[in-house]
């Protein structure tokens, strides 16, 4: 797992977040580097633990229609 950073944010086209708490976090502390990245929230509850299953699910669910949206293909 990498933590964010300026350079992530500069390279990423589109960046997910769970919560809208985590984008407000990320507007507030990387609001000079969003320039042209979509944030999408997709309104998961951070309350799972790391590589939950049902997390993992959830995220492949809300996931993949964005992938293939943006180029990217789905698991």
């Amino acid at each position: 797992m990498n933590p964010l950073s300026s350079d992530l944010l500069k390279w990423a086209d589109v960046v997910f977040v769970m919560e809208k708490s985590h984008r407000n976090k990320l507007t507030k502390k990387f609001k000079t580097f969003l320039t042209s990245q979509r944030v999408i929230c997709l309104d998961i509850p951070d309350l799972f633990e790391y590589m939950d299953p049902v997390l993992v699910q959830l995220l492949e669910e809300k996931v993949s229609p964005f992938l293939a949206r943006y180029g990217g293909e789905p698991s």
